[in-house]
């Protein structure tokens, strides 16, 4: 058999390091099926629903930072594929989705299942284009990988299936594929005067800081600056730091918020946190990003960096201030912590969502990764689940989308080869849950935490700071235990505080996939630090006004 476009597009991405492809075959991609199962160097993972494959992908990015492939057929498969790319494209995450086409003589007949790829994909790429020469197709399948890996987004390729088809020669190698070097090392003493000049910095800190936990704590050591995190920091330096104030926002501490009552500088290095509201008005800031559209985004900087965080963590040399300022917040970290604690102490009646979030990481095995959906479970997360040691924390952060979890937690897992627990609504978890055969298929060790209310429990309080009555948000849940076990997959459930700790080890502990039902109070409210009930409908209004304007 000779070789064929489609022998080419999968020896190229085999040739550039990638090891799987997340999909659903059909009949447009047959051909590059049939190269994947001759080509053995990359790995095809089914899916159950296209939407699963492209979140598994962006989320296998998340946690490697190398580029991740989707796949889904032409018309809906492909389609499907969006909301998944949509968090990476909004993450910066680097994945190349492939979607099958329709027979070229085809395009433009309004023929069965022919849809504008290029058209739906043009506002989530960062490139794309449709292979319609086998001359030029591996320089098209380069300039894609190329542009996905330097640009840090989603590429795309349309694939016609007469192209695929089609005899190509196969080149001796792709040619250059990684993203060029870029001489990141400006010069820092503008911002080392203005760190020496503080009596109170504090540093807040993001994805960008990943893999730098002694770096950061070195300079929090150094300036007496305590640490706040963005959701995507969270997990980089244990909350068991003293530095370790928490989060910021919704999702954060009154800690946090004390911080930056008092603070005179605010040293943000690999975030662009989006609530500015939280920031305070009165405070210099000094802004530390490899992305320059970054720079200024939020705020307005008083100094800033264009470097990534390793190199600022690395190259900054200040001088070590006596008083150090996180020590003046050890008595509201401390009242915060004993708060949580109260919330999450496992008394009688309905289970507290925070006893539950507090039990999986007081029960979490080491080296655990934690992905939380999001909802109420995303506050759980961030707050109640406050770690000794270092973990690995994901989240869709910014497109925010529900039912990434268990997805999610089957491409983490397959590129990490660590166990996985994603914390998930009951909402989330139906939206996605065909992909735990996904999990069980390919025996992945995927640990479901579902947090279930039997409602939306984030939208019932939006709805209810607003002013509205609760409404459209009661969820009829099938027995999620059962549809676990259904699958061969270990099921738990509990509603009761007193089999909480036992029912949450066994979970954890067991071999291979495994679901726990945990039924949580519904009324449970995730309340923002230091504010009631009634400031909370003024805080969460404002919120929501600046997000859908005036209502």
């Amino acid at each position: 058999m000779s070789e064929t476009v489609a022998d080419l597009i999968i020896g190229g991405l085999a040739s550039s390091g990638v090891k799987r492809i997340f999909g659903l075959p059909g009949d447009s991609l047959n051909p590059l099926m049939d190269a994947l199962r001759r080509d053995r160097r990359i790995e095809f993972i089914q899916v159950r629903h296209e939407e699963g494959a492209a979140l598994a992908a962006s989320f296998q990015s998340k946690y490697t930072g190398e580029l991740s492939v989707c796949m889904g057929t032409s018309g809906p498969g492909s389609i499907h594929l969006l909301n998944g790319l949509y968090d990476a494209k909004m993450e910066s995450m680097p994945v190349l989705a492939l979607t099958g086409q329709i027979e070229t003589d085809l395009l433009g007949t309004d023929y069965f299942q022919e849809v504008d790829m290029m058209h739906l994909y043009s506002d989530v790429s960062v490139y794309q284009q449709r292979i319609t020469n086998p001359e030029s197709a591996h320089a098209i399948l380069r300039r894609a990988i190329f542009e996905a890996r330097t640009h840090t987004g989603v590429a795309h390729l349309d694939l016609p299936v007469d192209v695929l088809r089609m005899p190509a020669r196969i080149p001796a190698n792709l040619g250059m594929t990684e993203p060029p070097e870029r001489d990141e090392r400006p010069s820092l003493s503008a911002v080392q005067e203005m760190i020496d000049g503080s009596q109170k910095p504090v540093i807040m800190y993001g994805r960008g800081c990943t893999g730098l936990s002694r770096q950061l704590s070195d300079l929090s050591e150094r300036i007496g600056a305590p640490l706040i995190y963005a959701l995507n920091g969270k997990g980089i330096i244990p909350d068991s730091d003293p530095r370790v104030m928490g989060g910021l926002g919704l999702l954060g501490t009154k800690a946090s918020v004390d911080a930056l009552k008092n603070a005179d500088l605010v040293i943000l290095i690999g975030t662009s946190f989006p609530y500015v509201q939280f920031m305070p008005e009165h405070v210099r800031f000094i802004q530390v990003d490899r992305n320059p559209l970054n720079i200024g985004k939020r705020v307005s900087p008083d100094a800033y960096c264009v470097c990534s965080a390793e190199y600022f963590l690395k190259s900054i040399a200040v001088k070590e201030k006596r008083d150090k300022y996180y020590l003046q917040l050890s008595d509201s970290k401390k009242k915060w912590v004993a708060q949580m604690q109260d919330d999450e102490k496992a008394g009688p009646g309905k289970l507290r969502p925070e006893a539950v979030a507090a039990s999986l990481a007081v029960n979490l095995p080491p080296g655990t990764i934690v992905l939380g959906d999001t909802g109420n479970v995303t506050v759980w997360v961030a707050r109640n689940m406050r770690m000794e040691t270092e973990h690995r924390f994901l989240f869709s952060s910014w497109l925010g989308t529900m039912g990434a979890g268990i997805p999610g937690s089957v491409g983490v897992s397959f590129a990490s080869g660590m166990p996985v627990l994603a914390v998930v609504g009951d909402g989330s978890f139906a939206m996605t849950m065909m992909e735990l055969i996904t999990a069980k298929k390919y025996d992945r060790p995927v640990k479901i935490a579902v947090f279930n209310n039997s409602k939306l429990g984030m939208i019932k309080f939006e709805e209810e700071v607003m002013g509205y009555p609760e409404f459209g948000v009661d969820l009829l849940n099938p027995d999620f235990q059962k549809i676990a076990q259904s699958m061969g997959i270990q099921g738990f459930s509990v509603e009761n505080a007193k089999d909480l700790d036992a029912t949450v080890k066994s979970f954890l502990n067991c071999d291979g996939p495994a679901v726990l039902n945990a039924f949580v109070d519904p009324d449970e409210k995730p309340m923002p630090p230091k504010l009631t009930f009634e400031q909370a409908k003024g805080y969460v209004t404002s919120i929501l006004r600046e997000k859908l304007g005036s209502i």
